[in-house]
Parts: C-alpha cells; structure tokens; sequence
C-alpha cells in the first residue's frame, strides 16, 4: 500500500476507521522530511495492513497546530484510535521498523487499562 494524504476533513475518520494508523508530518522545503520520505513509503509498502498517512503542515497549518507539532518530520502511531507514539526527527528504516513492530505488538487495551487503574489508586 502507498502512503495516503491526510486533511483535516479526513484525519480523524482515518484514525478511528483503522486498527493502525502511522502519520508523518511533514514538509516540501524540510530536507530531513525529503530523506525520510523514501524510508516511510518503503515501510508502507511492506506493511499493507497498516495506513500511512502523511500530512503537509504547509497546507494543514490548523491540524499541525491541532497535532502540536513543533518539529518536522514527526511521526505519529495511532491503535485504535489512540495516540501510542509521537517522535520528531527522521527515523532510518530500522528504527521505524522497531516502531512498527512496538505498535503493532502492543496491547492498547491493557495499556488503557492499567491507565485507568492507576488514576484509581
């Protein structure tokens, strides 16, 4: 699967309609947006379970300021509808291979309920 363009019309119905959802925000003048580029779409391309969404902080000023993104690139990994990750910098493939796996193996039900459990004690 290639990566797909995320707006503020489409991003939240994308997370909640997606076990896994990896966003990068990014932008055409950021070089280290341009290195990373070719890594996410290779990763996307292996991982066609998972969406990769991208979305242009130039032309989505208002999600990136939704999203607090205070760098780019910055990734972002979502299950089931919750934010399990956010980093900024560009990642080489290893490391968003190591990323992959840790969202994809973790149980978020368990981690919100544990959450949950603590706020009780």
């Amino acid at each position: 699967m290639t990566t797909t363009t995320l707006t503020s019309e489409t991003f939240a119905q994308t997370v909640e309609d997606n076990e896994i959802v990896l966003v990068d925000f990014w932008a055409a003048w950021c070089g280290p947006c341009r290195m990373f580029a070719p890594v996410y779409e290779k990763a996307a391309e292996e991982h066609p379970e998972i969406v990769f969404g991208k979305v242009d902080t130039e032309a989505e000023r208002d999600l990136a300021g939704w999203a607090q993104i205070t760098s780019i690139p910055t990734l972002m990994a979502f299950k089931k509808g919750h934010l399990v990750f956010a980093q900024p910098g560009a990642l080489p493939a290893a490391a968003l291979e190591q990323v992959i796996d840790a969202v994809t193996t973790l149980d978020v039900d368990a981690a919100l309920a544990a959450a949950a459990a603590e706020k009780t004690d």
